[in-house]
């Protein structure tokens, strides 16, 4: 019996010495343990967007299949000039016009680069010739001309080529008897890398619009975020009817300019859509979703 329990002890006294070496880790051996530890995969980058109006981090999918609005708080974002279309237009309807104009350096402008360098590296960046983009295409089966700016090009400002594409744009419209859709998503007006040539833009599409009316046709202008500058001071706020996106920041100056000058305490929410709407600037309010809708009906309505 006693030499049963000896055997025992030491039984177990054996197997408390093997343990650490069973258990312990192992020396490297040039394998798959001397690479260190596996790295955490991460979230691939771009799957999420933070909304600039709520704060909440939105799915980008879930995002794009709204047309880039926010589900929480209905906030519209940045959207391109060939997105734009794309949402407007019926599919495989879009007919570029003037693709081909670029613009050029009169001035040999140069600031922190040369203004020839500038637009080369702007038309690789966004994949545009220039700040605007027009056409003909088709909403809900009614033939349209339609051009649209984008802000992502030198903050969507009007210079020569800008100017000569939409002037070009409303005469082939009055031409054409089309009604004309102006999508105006633009941050600044006169360009200043082209002097009197920019400025000089805001007048001859003016001018352009106004042979259009006195044809008979009808122009919808549509405001999205931001629409500023030369642009809201010429053709932007020229339209027969003109809509805007919700939220949208339209104006000449922006907000803080004007406190600075004037030194007055400004109205809340000025320069924005809904007190544009309260003031009788602009006609109508209409979300993204709604746009394409909106314009079919109001040229149907006004005999287009």
């Amino acid at each position: 019996m006693e030499r049963t329990r000896q055997a025992s002890t030491s039984a177990a006294d054996s197997a408390v010495q093997a343990l650490p070496q069973a258990v312990g880790p192992k020396q490297p051996a040039g394998g798959a343990s001397s690479r260190g530890p596996r790295p955490k995969r991460g979230v691939p980058e771009g799957l999420w967007l933070k909304c600039d109006g709520c704060g909440a981090t939105i799915y980008r999918k879930e995002a794009e299949e709204l047309l880039n609005v926010c589900p929480q708080c209905d906030f519209h974002w940045y959207v391109s000039a060939a997105k734009r279309i794309e949402q407007l237009l019926d599919a495989g309807t879009f007919d570029e016009w003037d693709g081909d104009l670029k613009p050029a350096d009169p001035l040999g402008f140069r600031d922190k680069k040369p203004y020839a360098e500038r637009i080369v590296a702007e038309q690789k960046r966004t994949g545009l010739k220039d700040a605007a983009l027009t056409g003909t295409g088709m909403i809900r089966a009614r033939r349209v001309a339609c051009g649209v700016t984008d802000s992502s090009f030198i903050m969507g400002s009007m210079g020569s080529v800008v100017g000569e594409r939409l002037t070009r744009l409303v005469e082939r419209a009055t031409a054409g008897k089309l009604p004309l859709i102006i999508i105006s998503a633009s941050g600044g007006g006169a360009r200043m890398h082209e002097g009197i040539l920019s400025l000089m833009q805001m007048a001859k599409v003016s001018a352009a619009l106004a042979r259009y009316s006195q044809a008979g046709g009808l122009f919808i202008s549509v405001l999205t975020n931001p629409t500023m500058g030369g642009v809201a001071a010429s053709f932007a706020s020229l339209g027969d009817l003109c809509f805007a996106e919700p939220r949208a920041l339209i104006g000449f100056a922006g907000p803080r300019t004007i406190k600075a000058t004037i030194r007055v305490e400004l109205p809340k929410g000025f320069q924005t859509s809904e007190f544009l709407l309260e003031h009788g600037f602009i006609d109508r309010i209409v979300p993204r979703k709604d746009l394409k809708s909106e314009i079919a009906r109001a040229i149907d309505y006004c005999g287009g």
